[in-house]
């Protein structure tokens, strides 16, 4: 066993059983422990941080492995890691607040906020950039600003970021594809500067950083408590050590430093609950129309909202982000639905955390988000219900309502699939709910049978209606 760090269980309460103590969620906690405990020593990773998230709780965190593997110092849950380019996250929050605040729109061109903005087209015709664009990765711009930072570690400035611009040719027109670039939200980041008149860093730390309690959590700045950044394991098992750099101009797309402590905060506001005694960083509205995607990648699997990562794994959509700066890996996986929401966060080029976070998400996420919802209680069935069963039609379709293990359910019996099919739950009033998995047809609308001499002769579903046949 690796020394344990911190193994924090939070006290929200399931019944008389806390999530926490869920005899699934303990035995999933084992299992993931356990497989982490075998990847940290076969790959021989230096450090990792993980933390699940329900709604407004940590329900589990632990730090395993080292933050600096000299002074074998510990990694515990308040360890800070370089966050990357979950910045953008940050930054498009921001964008969001200035929006709603009405100091722009999403379909302002950039150009109309930074009037220097200026880069050859990737065709004659092209439409101006516009914020929006930015923030899905759709605007089509280079992926870096026109240095070589990558390779030196030396980051240009926000002014030599505008002087470098002119040179630089678009790689696609905007909307063609989805391509993801730093640039564009270098960009974003001084639109909120000139949006706000006051620097990114400072509008992040007062606007989204301070409001949710990240007091440890820091753009560009190196403290004590930072884990070590580590290169890729080379073939002798040596890893190189990796100095801090400073993102500079590039900042609103890479400069965050949090922990998963910090993070966790910041998971829970995308559930939309007001802080005690405070605001929320932005309307349940506007955070629902940034997690809506905006943009898919040409496989369907994954895409981008307005600056969240939104993935499909296993029938299930969840948004979040990853980060990679020199020394540094993390990601996040967040089920808007289940709230639930996971963190990993590695100080090593190759700790794979979107792997990691993954796996924590399918066992310990799964088992927190099954915890949390008690089995809802079956409607009591209504003998006189029966008399609904038949089969009902218009010019468009039957449909047959069937009475099974003592609820109504619906199919159209043209369909290939007899598990295809909807339920009607009651309501009250003799009325009944249309529900099933899919968002067609008229589901989540109240459906109601017509009678009429002691007989049902008709059904309303919705606005439609349905003729009584037998």
């Amino acid at each position: 066993m690796p020394t344990t760090i911190l193994f924090l269980l939070c006290s929200l309460a399931f019944g008389q059983v806390k999530i926490s103590d869920h005899p699934e969620v303990k035995a999933a906690v084992r299992l993931y422990e356990a497989w982490l405990d075998g990847q940290m020593s076969y790959r021989g990773l230096p450090g990792v941080a993980v933390g699940v998230v329900h709604d407004q709780d940590l329900i589990w965190a632990r730090g395993f492995g080292h933050a600096d593997l000299n002074r074998k110092t510990p990694v515990t849950s308040r360890t800070q890691f370089r966050m990357a380019s979950h910045t953008k996250l940050f930054t498009a929050i921001a964008i969001m607040q200035l929006r709603d605040q009405g100091k722009l729109r999403l379909d302002d061109a950039v150009s109309k906020h930074l009037p220097w903005f200026q880069l050859r087209p990737a065709a004659e015709d092209d439409p101006p950039v516009t914020i929006e664009q930015l923030l899905t990765h759709r605007s089509g711009l280079p992926r870096e600003a026109a240095a070589p930072y990558w390779n030196t570690f030396q980051f240009p400035t926000s002014e030599e970021v505008r002087r470098l611009l002119p040179a630089q040719q678009a790689a696609y027109s905007p909307d063609v594809r989805w391509k993801y670039s730093n640039l564009a939200f270098t960009l974003a980041g001084l639109i909120v500067e000139t949006a706000s008149g006051e620097s990114w860093s400072s509008y992040i730390h007062k606007n989204i950083l301070d409001p949710l309690g990240m007091k440890d959590s820091t753009i560009d700045k190196a403290t004590p408590n930072l884990a070590a950044g580590y290169g890729r394991r080379m073939p002798d098992g040596s890893r190189q050590p990796m100095a801090f750099m400073d993102t500079k101009g590039i900042a609103p797309a890479a400069g965050l430093t949090s922990t998963v402590e910090d993070m966790a905060k910041f998971v829970s506001a995308q559930f939309g609950a007001k802080k005690a005694g405070g605001k929320p960083i932005l309307s349940r509205a506007t955070l629902r129309e940034m997690h809506r995607v905006r943009m898919l990648e040409n496989d369907w699997k994954r895409g981008n909202g307005l600056g969240f990562a939104v993935n499909r794994i296993k029938e299930k959509v969840y948004v979040g982000h990853g980060g990679s700066l020199a020394g540094y890996k993390t990601h996040t996986l967040i089920h808007i639905g289940d709230r639930v929401g996971v963190i990993v966060l590695a100080n090593g080029d190759d700790s794979r955390p979107s792997q990691l976070s993954e796996r924590l998400m399918l066992t310990v996420g799964e088992a927190v988000a099954k915890a949390s919802k008690p089995e809802k209680p079956r409607p009591q069935w209504d003998s006189s219900w029966s008399r609904f069963a038949g089969l009902y039609r218009s010019m468009w379709s039957d449909v047959e309502v069937l009475e099974a293990d003592k609820r109504l359910i619906l199919i159209d019996p043209t369909f290939d699939d007899p598990s295809d099919h909807q339920k009607l739950e009651p309501v009250g009033g003799g009325e009944f709910r249309l529900e099933a998995e899919s968002g067609g047809a008229a589901i989540g609308e109240r459906v109601r049978f017509e009678e009429q001499a002691g007989k049902v002769v008709r059904m309303h579903i919705g606005q439609s209606l349905l003729e009584r046949i037998r």
